[in-house]
């Protein structure tokens, strides 16, 4: 990474699924702390290497450096199944990890995930409802805004884990039959078994990771922040309600991993060279034809948690403008310009035009943002295969003038450009 940097935050400058993973893992032997400060196991992550996928869903994508020790922070929500799991899959494929995880991390149970799904049943014929991934994430983040969550803290401390769980228990089996009308039996008894027992596999790696996090740069260690989805699914920013339940953007490590602004350097996006998203809302570049089936099935948009498919559309600068003045990037990593390689020409979305007028800014207001037609740029294609470069200048021409457009677009550097899944086909822009 270009210039002097004690600590980087990589963030998605979009709608999710840009190549976060595979940026972190580049950037990873640079770093002693790979720490990933929000969300929980309704992102994904893929990463390859050797030939070798790895699927991650709640680890950051630091974990296959050795070197680097891996921190869930305060602002991601743990479900400790799924992290116990993903642990044992590392170490089956002979990863070891140095884990560390915030006691104020709070914590995911099956009944937040029941009303989950329950709430997505009673929700399916709301056209304003935002597709969740079913995880219990956003039960997860309600329950801790209304100080009724459990956190690592308290599963760890066997004196008041059961209170505060029989608490929270009593609370969501009131709302589950009350409000969503499920009668799904929870057995009470089981579900606090299994969480102490989980409890005794986590205990050791549980500490107080904003000291850490202090220490770490007090000696001059170097920190890699992962945020999980991207810029407009922020449940501030984003394009609310179809968002998801925590700050996804650059200012969310300060809450997340309680680190002062004044202790972040750089803040690297992560930009697909194209658009895809899941889940409900207005995509004004959405192709909804061959041309975004073909897109599709190149660049394998399929989700890494949900296997849904993903929409296609347009690289959109009105978008990624605004997502670079909330996040304040400081360069770009363009990833999946591969998947272009074949196309004859390629649009970009320059504006939105509502009713004769032409916005340069995503309007919040739903009814204006939903009738916006798209005003593109047109640029040729480079109809020849990238994946085999590895150095910038040898780029097809074409395609450097699409890179130096959103440069000059968005007025960030591009310092590094993906031309394929593996760690290998990476290209750093001099």
């Amino acid at each position: 990474m270009k210039g002097n940097w004690q600590t980087v935050v990589i963030v998605g400058a979009q709608w999710g699924d840009e190549g976060k993973g595979k940026v972190t893992d580049y950037y990873g032997p640079q770093t002693d702390f790979v720490v990933r400060f929000q969300g929980g196991n309704n992102a994904g992550h893929t990463i390859v290497h050797d030939g070798k996928t790895y699927k991650l869903h709640l680890l950051p994508s630091g974990v296959l450096h050795a070197h680097n020790q891996v921190v869930l922070a305060n602002g991601v929500v743990i479900d400790p199944r799924v992290l116990l799991e993903e642990l044992a899959r590392l170490e089956e494929a002979g990863i070891r990890i140095q884990l560390r995880i915030s006691d104020r991390a709070h914590v995911i149970f099956p009944f937040q995930v029941l009303m989950d799904s329950a709430s997505e049943s009673a929700g399916a014929s709301n056209k304003f409802s935002a597709l969740s991934t079913q995880r219990g994430i956003w039960p997860t983040y309600s329950d801790k805004a209304a100080r009724v969550g459990i956190r690592m803290a308290d599963l760890i401390n066997p004196e008041i884990f059961e209170e505060k769980f029989d608490l929270l228990f009593e609370l969501q089996q009131k709302k589950l039959r009350l409000i969503y009308g499920t009668d799904a039996e929870l057995d009470r008894d089981k579900i606090l078994a299994d969480y102490r027992r989980f409890a005794d596999h986590l205990r050791p790696m549980v500490c107080n990771v904003s000291l850490l996090l202090h220490e770490a740069l007090e000696s001059g260690k170097k920190i890699l922040f992962e945020g999980a989805q991207g810029a407009m699914l922020d449940v501030d920013h984003g394009l609310y309600p179809y968002t998801t339940s925590s700050n996804t953007t650059s200012g969310s490590v300060c809450t997340g991993a309680g680190v002062p602004p004044q202790k972040i350097n750089r803040v690297v996006a992560v930009v697909k060279a194209y658009l895809s998203r899941v889940g409900g809302g207005y995509l004004p570049t959405e192709l909804k034809d061959s041309l975004g089936d073909e897109i599709r099935e190149t660049g394998g948009e399929y989700g890494t948690t949900t296997g849904r498919a993903r929409r296609i559309g347009w690289l959109d600068l009105v978008q990624l403008k605004m997502a670079s003045r909330i996040n304040g990037f400081t360069s770009l990593a363009i990833t999946k310009i591969d998947v272009l390689d074949k196309l004859k020409e390629i649009k970009v979305c320059t504006a939105y035009r509502y009713k004769g007028e032409l916005l340069q800014d995503m309007p919040a207001d739903l009814s204006v943002y939903n009738a916006c037609e798209p005003v593109y740029e047109t640029f040729p294609g480079w109809e020849s295969p990238s994946s085999h470069i590895r150095h910038y200048d040898d780029l097809p021409e074409n395609m450097r003038r699409y890179i130096g457009y959103i440069e000059a677009a968005l007025k960030v550097p591009v310092e590094l450009v993906s031309v394929g899944p593996d760690r290998m086909e990476t290209i750093i822009k001099p």
